[in-house]
């Protein structure tokens, strides 16, 4: 590398649930992007940054690309398809245990038209049993383009996962620190806080009810105690998902403030006072100005 610095962004794209935003957090060394077992987990586009002494890694987590039922969904993959245009590299994450289908056909012609590098990153190899059908695992997905690189990868154990930062390094342009060497992302705190408790929401409630919900950070501040008062609102789209997410007696609302509050907690460096409440917003996901409240959706 010579000696010089190196610096860009890196667009992570790939189908729903192969693991990107656990690859994003193991890249950075912490949790910053939320994850559960349900698709579509991450909505919108979420920057993570590592800092090293010869480069700076800008990664771009991006929500899983699929075919879209509703207006949110498309707006997911408009933003999937953005990063992936606007990166100086690509990494395509697929899962290797998964057969290829129509969806993996359709992100490798996203590829092909792609003019910067692309890296083929295959998940999961943890879940090989032996070494050599490590080596094998998702060998099909190596003949579906034209790739700078290809490394075999488990996002959630961490295996060969400094090989691909070190590949991803050295397909990086020369260029300036972009961010100060202290930063990890460049989303407000507020915006976190309020993808926190949407995760321990996806994580809490009913297969029926996740994908109709959206969390609004409305009031976030410190007090002359050095509590941080969270107020934020959880928006489903029907009065019985409202039932179910606020529970009987409360209960299920305030299981998903119980599972946020640590996680707020150390993020902020502070005691935190979170403020749950439940709203219906008809049809939210279908509606444009919704979509841009929510911040899922530009101008």
């Amino acid at each position: 590398m010579g000696g010089r610095f190196r610096s860009g962004f890196i667009g992570i794209v790939g189908r729903p649930n192969v693991g990107k935003s656990t690859l994003v957090n193991r890249l950075i060394g912490q949790k910053l992007a939320v994850v559960s077992p349900k698709p579509q987990t991450t909505r919108s586009r979420l920057v993570g940054i590592v800092n090293l002494p010869d480069a700076q890694v800008i990664l771009v987590d991006t929500p899983g690309i699929h075919q879209p039922s509703h207006r949110l969904g498309e707006e997911m993959v408009k933003t999937a398809a953005r990063a992936a245009g606007e990166a100086d590299v690509v990494v395509w994450l697929v899962d290797g245990l998964a057969a290829v289908g129509e969806g993996e056909r359709k992100i490798a012609g996203m590829m092909r038209l792609l003019s910067q590098p692309v890296v083929m990153a295959i998940n999961k190899i943890d879940l090989a049993a032996r070494e050599d059908e490590r080596q094998l695992i998702g060998r099909e997905y190596e003949t579906m383009g034209r790739f700078a690189a290809v490394v075999r990868l488990s996002a959630r154990r961490g295996d060969n996962v400094d090989r691909l930062l070190k590949t991803l390094v050295g397909l990086l342009p020369e260029g300036p620190r972009y961010y100060p060497e202290d930063m990890l992302t460049d989303a407000p705190e507020r915006v976190i806080a309020g993808e926190i408790v949407r995760e321990k929401a996806l994580l809490h409630l009913h297969d029926e009810v996740p994908h109709a919900l959206a969390v609004s950070v409305d009031q976030f501040r410190t007090g002359s105690n050095g509590t941080t008062y969270v107020a934020a609102t959880v928006y489903v789209e029907r009065p019985s998902q409202k039932g179910i997410v606020i529970g009987r007696g409360g209960a299920a609302l305030k299981a998903v403030g119980t599972a946020a509050r640590p996680e707020l907690e150390m993020l902020l460096g502070s005691k935190v006072y979170l403020d749950l409440r439940v709203k219906v917003r008809k049809d939210w996901r279908q509606d444009p100005a919704s979509l841009k409240t929510f911040g899922y959706r530009e101008g």
